[in-house]
């Protein structure tokens, strides 16, 4: 159910901690609560939005389309985390798409509310600039692995934060199910390989599969293959 953001435990991981109560009133009574099903789009490249996403609940992918009409996945934005900050701050038409890959919760906010509360809070823009810097982090990390790892190396780093960051159920199953492109979408290479990749990972006892699902069945075994040995 919607609550109120001054009750709402979501804020404490993302730049809306550091608005007052005041501040947070606001945000509820403009806020507007959405539900979005698998597969939906929350927003698209070049999109001019009007306002940012908070996710209460499940994941969305965040993606760039390159000239070749391929999507690269840049990111996983999950509860607590703040979509479309960036392109709003900056005036700018948004850079990435945002489709969910689960069903999901979120509170959409309009910039009117971010824009204002930027100029009277301080303690917020900082908050807003810590964000967004370890954002840009995140995007310095994608670039080096790309350059410097292997597909193989980054489809096991892939499978090792999935299961670092969203856990397994009770049958050793990755909770977050990703379909074959979208892992490939990750990692940066065709589907076809990606799913040569996946089999091979099975045969050689790292992963095991039922269907879509994939589980680590030899974490150490990836964190090695991560590392290059």
């Amino acid at each position: 159910m919607e609550s109120r953001c001054d009750n709402c435990i979501v804020r404490q991981f993302n730049s809306l901690r550091a608005m007052s109560k005041e501040e947070l009133k606001k945000v509820s009574d403009s806020k507007v609560y959405k539900t979005i099903k698998k597969g939906e789009t929350l927003f698209e490249e070049g999109e001019k939005l009007d306002g940012v996403f908070c996710v209460r609940d499940g994941v969305s992918k965040l993606s760039k389309l390159s000239p070749n009409g391929k999507d690269q996945i840049v990111k996983l934005a999950s509860k607590g985390e703040v979509m479309g900050q960036r392109s709003v701050i900056a005036q700018e038409s948004t850079n990435l798409s945002a489709i969910a890959v689960s069903d999901m919760e979120v509170c959409f906010v309009p910039k009117e509310i971010i824009s204002n509360t930027l100029n009277v809070n301080p303690n917020f823009a900082v908050e807003v600039l810590r964000h967004m810097a370890h954002d840009l982090k995140e995007a310095d990390d994608v670039i080096v692995n790309m350059s410097q790892k292997s597909v193989k190396q980054r489809m096991a780093e892939a499978f090792l934060y999935l299961v670092k960051n969203y856990g397994q159920d009770d049958e050793g199953f990755l909770r977050l199910t990703l379909s074959r492109e979208d892992y490939a979408n990750v990692v940066g290479t065709a589907t076809e390989s990606c799913i040569r990749i996946i089999s091979e990972f099975k045969k050689k006892g790292l992963i095991k599969t039922s269907g879509k699902k994939i589980g680590i069945a030899n974490e150490k075994l990836l964190q090695d293959l991560v590392e290059g040995f």
